[in-house]
């Protein structure tokens, strides 16, 4: 009899009903992957196979095929939610030494400064190290953006400290060739601390620091002298309020005319370009510390170049196209951005980031054999194959990150209800067999 047909359809399209009822119930679910029913026919075998013309013994699930497409993105206000544009996983410290994955990016700070999810779980990446500098393959750990027992400042970095980029001040001014040399010698008066307007054509000013991050006044005055395309340029510093003492020549003319000493001389050709040398060096004199107004408390050998390259004399009014150096005052953490290649970066009110970790994701030769466990998270089985790691946007593999965005559930509503209309009738249908059947096996009891 067709019982056993009828029977197995009726629950295969009842588990059906319940992977279609589970996606739809995590349709706003973040980072949920949908499950779709697959099936297999069942057929009777003896011995020696199934024979000419078997007959079958009806359905069964086969499996449910997670499916991991692509969700929408949907944009957050929370700069650490993260989703991930392609493929990849994060990875969850789960507490005991182990790993799971997940594509859920609502993630937050804990009490202890660890990058969470929603169920406690710690982000694991690559955590930099003091300087900010990522070590390229370290074993992944769990993301600490801050260490509560730790100060959260920048420590300040003096001008000239830089070890990347160019250090010291770049300057590049035009100088007017058409100036005349000015009537006195270059002097500062020492009781107002101004230089005499006589004995300079031009002057600018940027700001400098010292080792502690105190922001001194740096001025440049420059002088035309009686050679030809020759300029003399003179500095000096004014210190903090506070500071003592607050102003410092560094010309070492001390307000006696005659004796001030350039800190540059500049030497343009007849087409008003400069000729080297470009660079020159400053020394804030040998007591730096005393010079700056804070004895015992900053660099006392303070350097820095001094880089004029591009500088110009031109019969054009002056003007100042660039004046930037690389000190910087101290900070403090104000915020923190992830970037496409998984880079976390701290922020600081002196303006300074600093990379804090990076996301590492990972991938799998076949997803679909994942164990799914619930809370957005899945765990590494013999049909998914080993974890491999890496980048996010370093390859095909590891999709870039798209940082206060979450990645949507893949669910197709509308296909989901589709396909529940099908299962039901299939459900009614082979309740119908069941029927018919019972129908025939009636008219047989009921023979004379």
């Amino acid at each position: 009899m067709g019982f056993q047909q009828g029977l197995s359809g009726l629950n295969a399209s009842a588990k059906a009903l319940d992977v279609i009822g589970n996606n739809v119930a995590n349709s706003n679910t973040v980072g949920f992957k949908t499950g779709l029913t697959q099936f297999a026919d069942v057929f009777a075998a003896t011995l020696f196979g199934a024979g000419a013309a078997p007959f079958g013994l009806g359905t069964k699930v086969a499996g449910i095929a997670q499916q991991f497409t692509q969700g929408n993105i949907t944009v957050t206000n929370n700069p650490l939610d993260t989703a991930i544009n392609g493929l990849g996983f994060f990875q969850m410290d789960d507490g005991m030494g182990g790993t799971l994955y997940s594509r859920n990016g609502q993630f937050q700070l804990d009490q202890n400064g660890f990058i969470v999810n929603p169920q406690g779980l710690r982000l694991k990446g690559i955590v930099a190290d003091s300087t900010g500098v990522i070590v390229a393959g370290a074993p992944p750990a769990p993301l600490r953006l801050f260490d509560p027992a730790q100060s959260l400042s920048e420590p300040p970095q003096m001008t000239g400290g830089s070890t990347s980029g160019t250090p010291g001040v770049r300057i590049n001014v035009n100088l007017d060739s058409r100036l005349p040399v000015p009537t006195n010698p270059f002097t500062i008066n020492p009781l107002t601390n101004l230089a005499d307007v006589n004995s300079y054509n031009s002057s600018t000013a940027v700001t400098i620091y010292d080792s502690l991050g105190n922001a001194h006044t740096y001025t440049l005055y420059f002088a035309r002298t009686t050679t030809p395309g020759e300029w003399n340029v003179y500095a000096s510093v004014t210190n903090p309020v506070g500071a003592t003492p607050a102003f410092t020549d560094l010309t070492g003319g001390g307000g006696i005319p005659g004796a001030a000493t350039p800190v540059a001389t500049l030497e343009f050709n007849t087409s008003g370009v400069l000729t080297p040398p470009l660079i020159f060096t400053e020394t804030l004199l040998g007591a730096a510390d005393v010079a700056l107004g804070y004895p015992g408390a900053v660099d006392a050998t303070q350097t820095f170049p001094l880089d004029f390259a591009g500088s110009t004399q031109y019969g054009a009014p002056f003007a100042v196209n660039a004046l930037i150096q690389d000190g910087y005052a101290s900070g403090t953490l104000s915020g923190f951005s992830i970037g496409e290649d998984g880079i976390v970066l701290g922020r600081y009110t002196n303006g300074q980031s600093k990379a804090v970790g990076q996301v590492i994701l990972a991938t799998f030769r076949n997803p679909q054999g994942l164990q799914p466990l619930g809370n957005n998270v899945w765990a590494l089985s013999p049909q998914s194959g080993p974890a491999i790691t890496g980048a996010p946007g370093s390859s095909g593999q590891f999709g870039p990150l798209q940082s206060a965005a979450l990645e949507d559930a893949n669910v197709d509503l509308t296909a989901e209800l589709v396909q529940m209309i099908t299962q039901q009738r299939v459900y009614q249908a082979n309740a119908q067999t069941i029927k018919t059947q019972d129908q025939i096996l009636q008219t047989l009891v009921n023979l004379r």
